[in-house]
């Protein structure tokens, strides 16, 4: 009877002696964190959004090179990253963008959305935003300009910290107030003009944004604009993104009521769709507090 192990196709001994599980458990160890390297290799080069060579990546992700120009061949390869800018540089590949046109495809949320901000872009002459958090942060995940010759837009895709947006106030209002202080990092409530939001205000404004089903503010990061959130909620009544328009501050406020309106329309419209009912029970909230434009 031959003492060798049974080897699988990719490798690994489905049983046998000593030591075997504690091999295939550091396998799989190893893959799965060659895995998590890969992610944020992709996740690194997209907040960046420039071309970068592999040893300029390990540096500044703080990898190890060796691992970092092995995952990097391995995404050319697959095509998830591709040579651009010369010398070495690599960034996003194009079948990235055919997994996101794939996704697209299939994701009511954002279909939907385009054609809703579309719309309100034409009604209002202002810039009209779908937001929604990515991992902890801000982001404007889809945006159509307004008319108006002088016009107001962000980067689609690049994040910021939450408490600077009117979208950050919706967006974490299905947590309470402990899973906020935890989610939120506590470097984020400094805002961009160096003060500091005391964590318990922004509890209390979102805790207020959810009963009121909508909120304004003058914007944290751009001067002269104002800007507006209304939730998207999805069918257990968490919201899952927001549709936003942001204005001329003058203009925003003059035309505030007329503005909320069409954004509450087009947001419950995009709330129906995606299963939600008004007379659905909200999200709990524990401990409750009473009571860029970057919407």
């Amino acid at each position: 009877m031959s003492d060798r192990e049974p080897v699988r196709q990719d490798g690994l001994a489905v049983s046998g002696g000593k030591g075997a599980g504690r091999d295939v458990g550091k396998d799989a160890g190893k893959r799965s964190r060659g895995l998590d390297r890969a992610f944020e290799i992709l996740e690194f080069l997209r907040r960046r959004r420039q071309p970068l060579r592999p040893n300029e990546i390990a540096a500044e992700m703080g990898g190890p090179r060796s691992s970092v120009y092995e995952l990097v061949n391995l995404l050319l390869r697959h095509g998830m990253l591709e040579y651009s800018g010369g010398d070495g540089r690599v960034f996003l590949g194009r079948r990235l963008y055919f997994l996101g046109t794939a996704y697209s495809a299939r994701f009511d949320l954002m279909r939907e959305s385009a054609a809703l901000l579309q719309r309100l872009a034409e009604e209002t002459r202002e810039t009209a935003q779908m937001c929604m958090l990515d991992g902890n942060k801000y982001t404007v995940a889809m945006m159509r300009e307004g008319l108006r010759p002088f016009r107001i837009s962000s980067d689609v895709g690049e994040t910021v910290p939450i408490p600077w947006t009117a979208s950050g106030r919706l967006l974490v209002g299905h947590m309470s107030d402990e899973e906020i202080l935890a989610f939120i990092p506590p470097e984020d409530f400094v805002l961009p003009n160096g003060r500091l939001l005391e964590p318990a205000q922004f509890i209390a404004e979102a805790r207020r944004a959810g009963q009121d089903g909508f909120f304004t503010f003058n914007s944290t990061v751009e001067n002269f604009t104002y800007c507006f959130a209304v939730p998207v909620y999805q069918a257990d009544s968490a919201c899952i993104a927001t549709l936003c328009l942001v204005t001329p501050r003058e203009d925003g406020l003059r035309h505030r009521d007329a503005y909320l309106g069409r954004l509450l329309a087009a947001a419950g419209e995009l709330s129906e769709q995606l299963g939600y009912s008004p007379g659905g029970a909200a999200p709990a909230r524990q401990g409750a507090a009473p009571g860029g434009a970057r919407p």
